[in-house]
């Protein structure tokens, strides 16, 4: 998954960052409300982590502009301001949950992986596809009840995949959700992983649930034998 960190304070972007990227997420930092806004509406993510107090154009702002532009983005306000009156606000204008600093990083991470699931019309905490399960907070994968090792970057296809489920994912969304965009990547790492991950859920079990749409993508299906 691909998480935006708006956070201006250089040290903590960089640990939400390390912390994050550690967990297998793809992740973009801008430092203020401007370049957050801007990014948030020209590139794709599963989710931005939005600090209130930044500058240009502060977090409540930015939510209040994503959701009038109908951008529904799952939005995870992380600030030192915790008033009852600044998270009513913040709610108001479009904020899906909202968790004060300091904080501990095991219920940041549950709470995005929560706010992902709902986004895509998830309320379990696996991802399921057929006989095919993805835990995204204790990074297993199983076929029935086959436990199946995958690497970070394969885990983090097959959770692209699966949270896309019966939809066409095209290769470079696969870029900017599992690699965020990295400029020496290309869509032949998409090809040679999602290659790794068929022989691992598939080709082991007689399956062939990762479908390739030519010229667009993948979508992975059910049950497909």
């Amino acid at each position: 998954m691909r998480i935006l960190i708006v956070e201006d304070e250089v040290s903590m972007a960089a640990s939400l960052r390390r912390g994050l990227e550690a967990e297998g997420y793809a992740v973009d930092v801008a430092v203020d409300g401007e370049d957050g806004l801007w990014r948030a509406t020209e590139e794709s993510f599963d989710a931005v982590v939005l600090d209130l107090m930044v500058p240009k154009l502060n977090g409540f702002r930015v939510a209040s502009a994503l959701r009038a532009a109908g951008n529904d983005v799952p939005i995870l306000v992380l600030t030192a301001k915790d008033g009852e009156w600044d998270q009513a606000d913040a709610l108001d204008r479009g904020a899906d949950d909202y968790l004060t600093k300091p904080f501990s990083y095991a219920v940041l991470l549950a709470r995005l992986r929560a706010l992902v699931r709902r986004s895509r019309g998830s309320t379990g905490p696996e991802l399921v596809a057929g006989d095919l399960r993805l835990d995204p907070a204790a990074h297993r994968c199983w076929r029935g009840e086959v436990e199946i090792g995958l690497t970070a970057r394969e885990f983090a296809v097959l959770e692209t995949l699966l949270l896309r489920a019966g939809h066409v994912v095209s290769k470079n969304d696969l870029l900017e959700h599992v690699w965020g965009g990295e400029l020496d990547v290309t869509a032949n790492a998409v090809e040679v992983y999602v290659g790794y991950v068929r022989r691992k859920v598939d080709a082991a079990f007689g399956r062939s649930s990762i479908e390739t749409v030519r010229g667009v993508g993948y979508r992975l299906v059910g049950d497909a034998a």
